[in-house]
């Protein structure tokens, strides 16, 4: 089974040993980020630091200005933690030396720094709060801004393929500094009323499925209230159906579904426009649709159709494989995508049991998280499971 791990460019750079170190583990490709978050980042074993600070989403090499001249959203330069001018051609490179095959890792629809200079662009809730870190992907310069980045960040010199990261909605849900937001447990239904996106081009998206706004506005506000006072561990369709009426459920549903569609069909063509023949290009992605963050909530068979594949979370055990193993033909990636870092709440003691369950449930590549962020004794579990 084909193995990759998640890495870095500043887990490689500045380590001589860091690239062969991580083709000893047994995999045969990295993925490597090329368009990345805000993160604080440990790095247990490289010779000058041991904690990297990402103070904002940034690119990761040298943006064209080309195709970004005059345009309003455009990505970010990296700051001081970027080691050089262009850490992401610098850190493939020296692992593609090592003899690993390279695939990049594009962070889109998440970035704290462009929606606080941006606020329009972001999503706003039902009660007016915008979500920084969550550029609306219904609106035409976010979905802009978002296709002509992919093809930037996923189509690097010597790349052979790209995982495209959070390309769909963003909603609450989000790893913020020092974050406060757990007293009450909102639950899976709680958690999707909450990013629903009331900005005027959501606005326009419901108007145009016949439903009004500031009604569905306060139907979400309504619905929300005993879940304020009691908490909620509702889950599925059916939990946002009972909060919201079944009506107003599907009109959102199928606004959010087509609105993501619609983006990741054009993302996934214009990254196939800039890249060779035979590039592959994967989602990490959720089989279920009204799931939103990292892992997008995606229709299964839609996003098979259009993508190489898909990295799917499994962590937490194989189970959301199984939607995606039912649409997949001989030449779909599904890649299993385990935690390996034990701090992180991973088991790579586990590996291998784990491995041969997800690939019990169709899996046939694994993502291995992190080789940057583990530990050594992480590392050599690792290491052992892949021989």
């Amino acid at each position: 089974m084909k193995t990759s791990v998640f890495v870095y460019p500043w887990d490689i750079i500045g380590d001589p040993d860091a690239a062969d170190r991580i083709a000893g583990l047994g995999v045969q490709q990295v993925t490597l980020a090329s368009a990345y978050h805000s993160t604080r980042a440990l790095t247990p074993r490289h010779p000058d630091h041991r904690i990297v600070t990402a103070a904002h989403a940034s690119v990761l090499y040298p943006a064209a200005e080309e195709v970004w001249a005059g345009r309003a959203l455009r990505p970010y330069a990296a700051g001081d933690w970027a080691p050089t001018a262009d850490p992401y051609g610098e850190a493939a490179a020296a692992l593609a030396g090592a003899g690993l095959e390279v695939h990049t890792w594009v962070v889109l629809a998440h970035n704290s720094r462009l929606g606080t200079e941006n606020p329009d662009i972001a999503v706003v809730n039902a009660y007016g709060d915008r979500y920084s870190w969550a550029p609306c992907i219904a609106q035409p310069a976010t979905r802009d801004y978002l296709v002509t980045l992919a093809a930037e960040a996923a189509v690097r010199p010597g790349a052979r393929g790209t995982e495209l990261e959070s390309l769909g909605w963003y909603g609450l849900s989000h790893l913020h500094a020092h974050d406060k937001i757990a007293g009450v447990e909102l639950g899976d239904a709680g958690q999707y009323l909450m990013s629903l996106c009331f900005c005027p081009a959501c606005a326009d998206g419901y108007r145009g499925l016949g439903v009004d706004a500031e009604e569905l506005r306060t139907a979400v506000r309504r619905a929300l209230e005993p879940v304020w006072a009691t908490g909620s561990s509702a889950a599925g369709r059916s939990a946002i159906e009972k909060l919201l009426g079944a009506d107003l459920a599907a009109a959102t549903l199928d606004w959010r579904t087509r609105t993501a569609r619609t983006l990741q069909e054009r993302t996934v063509a214009a990254v196939r426009a800039a890249a060779a023949p035979g590039f592959q290009v994967l989602l990490h992605a959720d089989p279920v649709a009204h799931h939103c963050g990292a892992n997008v909530g995606v229709d299964p068979e839609h996003i098979l159709g259009i993508a190489d594949g898909v990295v799917v979370p499994c962590t937490a055990g194989p189970t959301l494989l199984a939607p995606f193993a039912v649409h997949r033909t001989e030449r779909t990636v599904l890649a299993a995508n385990l935690t390996v870092v034990s701090g992180m709440g991973g088991n790579p003691a586990a590996l291998a049991e784990d491995a041969a369950r997800a690939a019990g449930l169709g899996a046939n590549e694994l993502r291995l998280y992190h080789a940057g962020l583990a530990s050594e004794t992480d590392l050599t579990r690792v290491r052992a499971a892949l021989s």
